[in-house]
């Protein structure tokens, strides 16, 4: 795509663009930035006094359903066309969003809701790579599942995996309560996937 199909509906020149970014590269890398900061600070902002368990469910069942509004065609052409790009990214926010994540299987162990003999990163590993399967290939999409239940049958039974009965009960109670995105639950209230 070029810069002026990209600036089109926002009616300002190329100059104006220019201006500011050397060219369609280095807006692409500000916006990925903006994109994936604005994840994080949704991880971030959820609220410290939340059990670990549905915390973790969360911001999993947040993270899958703003993947599936993501055009597929996105992911697949920033990794064909700039493969060093979306490493450079990856390694930026990636780090600093595991480190997050691993700090959350920590303190789910000292709650008790995770198993003792947990290991941190590896746990963390194993749920991004369902992620990228279910968000960044055609893997899931040959099943007729909606996103919502494909989130069920693979991360959240994961996630069962690492808890400790006291986790799994809690964690059964919560997914009773959620219907797939932008559903209604029980109450006649939107379901939102961040829990207050």
């Amino acid at each position: 795509m070029s810069i002026m199909k990209l600036i089109e509906p926002l009616g300002i020149s190329t100059k104006t663009v220019y201006k500011y970014y050397k060219n369609k590269e280095e807006l692409l890398e500000e916006v990925l930035y903006l994109h994936y900061n604005q994840r994080f600070k949704l991880v971030e902002n959820l609220s410290e006094d939340e059990n670990i368990v549905l915390r973790l469910f969360d911001i999993w069942y947040l993270a899958v359903e703003m993947a599936y509004d993501v055009n597929d065609l996105f992911h697949k052409d920033l990794h064909y066309y700039y493969p060093e790009l979306e490493n450079k990214i990856e390694l930026a926010i990636g780090s600093k969003f595991a480190m997050q994540m691993e700090n959350f299987i920590r303190k789910g162990i000292s709650a008790g809701v995770f198993k003792e003999d947990l290991l941190p990163e590896v746990a963390m590993e194993g749920i991004y790579i369902l992620y990228n399967a279910i968000a960044r290939t055609d893997q899931f999409k040959k099943f007729s599942g909606s996103p919502f239940e494909i989130l069920l049958n693979t991360i959240a039974l994961y996630i069962r995996g690492l808890c400790t009965l006291k986790g799994i009960q809690e964690l059964e109670r919560y997914i009773a309560t959620k219907k797939s995105f932008g559903e209604e639950n029980a109450s006649g209230k939107t379901t939102v996937p961040i829990m207050g």
